[in-house]
């Protein structure tokens, strides 16, 4: 005989949402069962529900669609973050710049005496023929791009009436303490002043400039929004890898006389000797090469106005020529010496002379004749008479 089955539980369903208003309950199934209650199996799946939810995580947010508010915000800000650059002198310093800040999404302004126009398009920037035009459209920054020795002329020709009040005024000049003075001897006192050097050139940066130094000076930066743009300028080279260091001008061109004019010149003074590449190359030696073609490849305008617009640099170029003096000294000291223990040591009157001679003809040949080496020929022809 089968055995009996009472209904062990009732469901009931709402026929509409309540929404906070109550609504009859009506019932939907009958659910039989022996021994299971209905309510401790459905307890039993909550419970395994709920542990799974525990474990859920969120991995990631939808991606943000056009019309999303999220994307909107986005948009806004990535387009507010970039500036309008006006760079004033398209020579080969300003085109390299420029590659990386047009690759970034700025605007990029060009203005030259020489048309570059040609080479402006090429890579996306924007070339004014005429400074007036240029100064039109209201560059965020102008960048002067200009030879050190030109810079003066250059500025005190700007336009500058024709420019928002509150434009940012910054230069890459190779000295530092000339360009801060002129800008605040010109520029009205509206404008802001960023003082910059990328220790970089196209041979030094053409693999990139992650790692290469920037040296900035905020001569004269507002707050606010003039704050912010002075930031995202510098984040130009900040966001390239540059080693962004911050210190004033006079510091900058007191370190630059002994290190960059140094540099540029032995690299010149060794590049008057045509040194070639042998089949020994030492490492050394490929080095000086190399210092050779990185100096040799900017112009001569750059490496003189090193010297001329750094007060540091000539007594830097006095150092070299006493230390070159004293390392020829140091030489002909040892040869003194020589010929002294030759004396001594039973060497003919005879044999002295004539290597004293001998050293007077090289002496006398050699192009760098100075008054050091006549004076070390007498003195080593007085130690011969004494002997005699």
């Amino acid at each position: 005989m089968a055995a009996s089955v009472k209904p062990s539980a009732i469901c009931f369903q709402s026929l509409q949402p309540c929404f906070g208003v109550k609504q009859p309950l009506m019932p939907t199934q009958i659910c039989y069962s022996r021994s299971t209650s209905l309510f401790s199996v459905r307890k039993k799946q909550n419970e395994e529900h709920s542990s799974i939810l525990r474990h859920l995580k969120i991995k990631a947010l939808d991606a943000a669609q056009p019309f999303d508010n999220e994307s909107k915000e986005i948009e806004d800000f990535e387009t507010n973050s970039l500036l309008k650059i006006g760079i004033v002198g398209f020579g080969n310093f300003g085109q390299f710049l420029a590659k990386t800040i047009v690759k970034q999404g700025h605007t990029v302004l060009a203005y030259s005496i020489t048309d570059r126009e040609e080479v402006a398009q090429k890579m996306g920037v924007f070339f004014f023929k005429d400074a007036d035009d240029f100064c039109e459209e209201h560059p965020d920054v102008i960048l002067l791009c200009s030879s050190i020795i030109s810079t003066g002329s250059v500025l005190r020709s700007f336009p500058t009436h024709r420019l928002k009040r509150s434009t940012l005024f910054a230069d890459v000049l190779s000295v530092k303490e000339f360009p801060r003075n002129l800008f605040l001897q010109v520029l009205p006192p509206e404008f802001d002043i960023l003082c910059t050097h990328p220790m970089f050139g196209p041979e030094s940066g053409k693999t990139g400039w992650s790692g290469l130094p920037f040296v900035y000076e905020k001569v004269r930066i507002g707050k606010g929004a003039r704050a912010e743009r002075c930031y995202r300028f510098l984040n130009i080279f900040a966001k390239e890898g540059c080693r962004m260091v911050e210190m004033s001008c006079a510091e900058h061109d007191r370190y630059a006389a002994e290190s960059q004019f140094t540099t540029h010149t032995v690299g010149r003074m060794l590049g008057k000797l045509n040194l070639e590449s042998t089949p020994i190359n030492t490492k050394g030696y490929e080095s000086l090469l190399q210092i050779v073609e990185n100096t040799c490849g900017d112009s001569f305008d750059l490496y003189y106005g090193l010297f001329m617009y750094n007060k540091n640099a000539t007594e830097q170029l006095e150092r070299l020529e006493m230390a070159f003096d004293a390392l020829k000294k140091q030489l002909v000291g040892q040869l003194h010496q020589i010929v002294r223990k030759q004396l001594f040591e039973g060497v003919s009157h005879g044999e002295a002379s004539q290597k004293i001679s001998a050293f007077a003809d090289i002496q006398n040949s050699h192009p760098s004749r100075n008054s050091s080496g006549d004076q070390k020929i007498k003195e080593l022809s007085d130690i011969v008479n004494e002997v005699k």
